[in-house]
């Protein structure tokens, strides 16, 4: 399996010097929850050094040649891992980001999921922001206004699942169930990520559980099928237009309890498996049309990112919007190198810093492309999340730090191959898979906390799922041999 096209160079000298003049010399800062962030644009056989952060501020710290030179992690401080640990890594190491951004030779350009004041300050008067207004995104992913905005968008009414939106009280259910003509339920609510403000109504308890949301509500017929997402990338034309890349669609893996992973959240993607040419189309076309409307009516320009549900009968239903960056971004850059491009990230800060990515293809050329590549049984990447789901406090013993593992043979551990950092390093189809953002041997990590996320390049065997909620043989094998180094441990103490 070739891992990737080459790069064209001129390409990546392009992008790159964009990149490096819309930055005129600031500080490239990533702040997002793991310090290797944008490690598939500056590591890998075709490297971008303009899209090299700095510094990284974070809850997980890097590894290798995916650490930038200066690493803010508050997992060095707490040597702990958890979903406390996940949700408050920001307020850990505030002070410390803080005074570490503001002694910076130049001013930063924090590079985020979205804009908020935290990051504002971090920034100070002459820094910037790169990403997402916070509050736009707010108000644009609140999931009880999502049919809204297809509508207003055009979005065509076969792609778009039935639903009502419900202000104040919440209705009972056999009312609900008349008037959607379903039994199952989905109820939705704000505007969080990670399948939080999701809500399966099979009972009239699961629907007190979601009337206990903040209103208002998006109560939608529940869809059966893959969950899927793309990345889409919006430049403006400088002329009052705008042109909507569409990537490559996933399969999404969603509720997978042998991973340790709730109903509503998800496993990890899998750009591997085909789709078929119509829902492939259907999508693109509604993500083109979601863009241009973002464009037209709030100037957004950049990433963002749409779930969507593929039908057992092969047609495609939108879900969620996320105006963001997302989850699946670091990994979903391959499928542009696939391409002998570079990623849609590299673009994306471009943009929002004022510059202009001009080494991006004709869109047209390139969402041909996509669908091409969509309904083709070719190389795609993946990853899986891994998690502790044990009711123990844990350490990860017996290996090497992140890199390269495969099963051993009598399944009683993981072997060491090579180093990496990046998802083409790991050919699945012959057992291997990149193990990201693994703890030290030193950190405790508490039930539900993130162990990190196999990753790699497959053509279809080696993908770690098999349907919607269910992991693969390879799957499998890959988590009951990282199950063989948690080592149980002694509850810490509170730090």
């Amino acid at each position: 399996m070739s891992p990737q096209a080459p790069l064209d160079t001129g390409l990546a000298e392009a992008a790159d010097h964009a990149l490096e003049g819309a930055l005129d010399g600031r500080v490239l800062v990533s702040a997002e929850r793991f310090c290797a962030s944008m490690r598939t644009l500056y590591t890998g056989t075709a490297p971008l050094a303009s899209a090299r952060p700095k510094v990284a501020v974070g809850c997980y710290p890097g590894w290798g040649g995916a650490a930038p030179d200066t690493v803010c992690a508050a997992e060095t401080r707490t040597r702990m891992r958890g979903p406390e640990q996940r949700h408050t890594w920001m307020q850990t190491v505030d002070t410390e980001a803080s005074a570490l951004l503001h002694a910076l030779a130049a001013p930063p350009v924090i590079a985020a999921w979205y804009a908020t004041d935290r990051l504002r300050r971090w920034a100070g008067s002459g820094g910037t922001v790169a990403a997402v207004d916070g509050r736009m995104r707010a108000e644009v992913e609140d999931k009880a206004s999502f049919d809204a905005l297809l509508q207003a968008a055009g979005v065509p009414s076969r792609t778009r699942i039935p639903c009502l939106r419900v202000e104040g009280r919440m209705p009972g259910l056999p009312g609900l169930r008349r008037r959607l003509g379903a039994r199952r339920l989905v109820v939705q609510a704000g505007a969080d990520s990670g399948g939080r403000g999701t809500v399966f109504v099979d009972t009239d308890a699961d629907l007190a559980r979601a009337a206990a949301m903040d209103g208002p509500y998006k109560v939608a017929v529940f869809v059966e099928g893959w969950s899927s997402n793309i990345t889409v990338l919006t430049v403006p034309d400088g002329c009052g237009g705008v042109s909507v890349y569409v990537d490559r669609p996933s399969h999404k893996a969603v509720g997978v309890p042998a991973a340790g992973i709730g109903p509503g959240k998800s496993a990890g993607n899998d750009w591997s498996r085909p789709w078929p040419a119509q829902a492939a189309a259907d999508l693109v076309e509604a993500a083109v049309r979601v863009g241009e409307h973002l464009w037209h009516t709030r100037r957004m320009a950049g990433l963002f990112g749409l779930d969507a549900l593929l039908t057992c009968d092969g047609r495609v239903q939108l879900n969620e919007i996320n105006l963001r960056n997302q989850g699946t971004t670091e990994v979903s850059a391959v499928n542009q190198q696939l391409r002998g491009l570079p990623p849609f990230t590299t673009a994306h800060l471009t943009i929002l810093l004022g510059g202009r990515p001009d080494w991006l293809p004709s869109v047209d050329d390139f969402n041909q492309a996509t669908l091409r590549a969509a309904t083709r049984p070719e190389p795609g990447p993946f990853y899986l999340k891994l998690r502790h789901h044990g009711d123990q406090p844990v350490r990860l013993t017996g290996l090497r730090g992140p890199g390269v593992y495969r099963p051993a043979p009598d399944g009683a551990g993981l072997v060491w191959v090579r180093p990496g950092t990046h998802p083409t390093q790991a050919d699945a189809d012959r057992g291997e898979a990149l193990l990201a953002s693994l703890p030290a041997e030193d950190v405790v990590c508490l039930p539900g906390a993130e162990l990190g996320t196999a990753e790699g390049l497959t053509t279809g065997p080696g993908s770690p799922f098999t349907s919607p909620h269910q992991l693969s043989g390879p799957g499998c094998d890959l988590l009951t041999a990282l199950a063989a180094h948690l080592t149980p441990t002694a509850f810490p103490l509170q730090r």
